[in-house]
């Protein structure tokens, strides 16, 4: 990785971070008994601070697929699925824009391939966040269309917006430079993005007058047949985890309790390993999100001291937040006795994903360390 590289990864990883947590800390914010006027300027910081991690989010995205190449994570997915998620995320932003947006489904609604979600997603995203920008008013359409064959499922998505008779004489650069002149460097990135992606998936993209004003963009990838049943979404945890959350960062300590509430878990703080070792000695502690980089004592000599106090409190499960996630790092975080890995910036659903399989892990080791204790 050339220095360059390395900056733009940790520059653009640090800003998601303070995005996430300015989000966080209005979130608190709008919590309070604000005036009008005050709501209404708290509603712009977190609309600002959205769009930029938005757009930080496909810039990252967009600088992986263009220098590392495409990676996928294909798994079992339920195509009928896609529709609904996109009109989840696109609904609101087409509203606020005084457009409709109408979604449909054409094809069997079990059909299952193995795809990645966050892939096909980002194609859709590209696509309708331009239809969306370009639309004054009317709407917006958006569809999937399936067929299984023997070689696979023919998906075939649709997109219809406004039309730019310009465009038609333009190249695809001089396309996306007019469409960041007009709507935007947001929505320029998530086009690119979208028409690399299908480009890397080895399907088509075309443009079609839909008639008046109107321009449809299709595009068509074939996927393999899934072989089994995608998995349910994973649900919030069953019970109310009592959690420890360790950062030198006030910001972030802020972002990581405000998710742990989003999964109805109650939270305390420290902000430093040695703080953390004590704490946990109390034994009140369900589970401990530990940072790493601290100063006084960092995360992983706080776990391993942790790990020396014996019965329950000694067991408790560690999770490490770490920008510094990379396969050999995350092997260090394990072996000091932590109990896994969330990366920073944190995603909810990772986070979730945590700590469902920590706390699971710890109900058996707990049972027995209390049994043990009263032998």
């Amino acid at each position: 990785m050339s220095l360059q590289a390395f900056f733009f990864d940790r520059v653009t990883a640090e800003v998601c971070q303070q995005m996430e947590g300015v989000l966080a800390l209005t979130e608190q914010l709008k919590r309070q008994r604000l005036s009008p006027d005050a709501d209404s300027c708290a509603s712009g910081v977190e609309e600002t601070a959205a769009g930029v991690l938005r757009m930080m989010q496909a810039a990252i995205n967009l600088r992986r697929v263009t220098i590392d190449g495409l990676t996928l994570n294909p798994a079992p997915l339920r195509l009928r699925e896609l529709v609904d998620e996109v009109h989840s995320r696109w609904e609101p932003a087409a509203r606020t824009s005084g457009v409709t947006l109408l979604v449909a489904y054409d094809g069997d609604p079990n059909a299952c391939a193995l795809g990645d979600r966050t892939r096909l997603l980002q194609v859709f995203d590209g696509f309708v966040g331009e239809a969306v920008a370009s639309m004054r008013r009317g709407a917006v359409e958006a569809s999937i269309r399936t067929v299984v064959s023997p070689e696979g499922v023919r998906l075939e998505g649709r997109v219809r917006g406004a039309r730019n008779p310009a465009w038609e004489a333009q190249d695809l650069e001089a396309r996306v430079r007019d469409v960041e002149s007009r709507f935007g460097l947001e929505v320029a990135i998530g086009v690119v993005l979208a028409r690399q992606i299908i480009d890397g998936l080895g399907g088509s993209i075309r443009n079609e007058g839909a008639g008046g004003s109107s321009e449809t963009v299709i595009f068509d990838v074939l996927l393999p047949v899934a072989s089994e049943t995608p998995a349910e979404a994973p649900q919030e945890a069953e019970r109310s985890a009592h959690i420890l959350v360790v950062d030198d960062n006030a910001t972030n300590r802020m972002v990581a309790q405000a998710l742990c509430e989003m999964f109805d878990c109650t939270c305390e703080s420290a902000n430093d390993g040695a703080e953390a070792v004590e704490a946990a000695r109390t034994g009140r502690f369900d589970l401990i999100l530990m940072d790493i980089k601290m100063p006084v004592m960092d995360g992983v000599a706080a776990t391993r001291a942790i790990r020396t106090l014996g019965g329950v409190p000694g067991q408790v499960p560690i999770i490490a937040l770490t920008a510094n996630a990379e396969p050999e790092d995350s092997e260090g975080y394990l072996a000091a006795g932590m109990n896994g890995v969330v990366e920073k910036p944190m995603k909810p659903e990772h986070l979730l994903a945590a700590l469902q399989e920590a706390l699971g892990e710890n109900d058996a080791a707990e049972t027995a360390a209390r049994a043990a204790a009263a032998a």
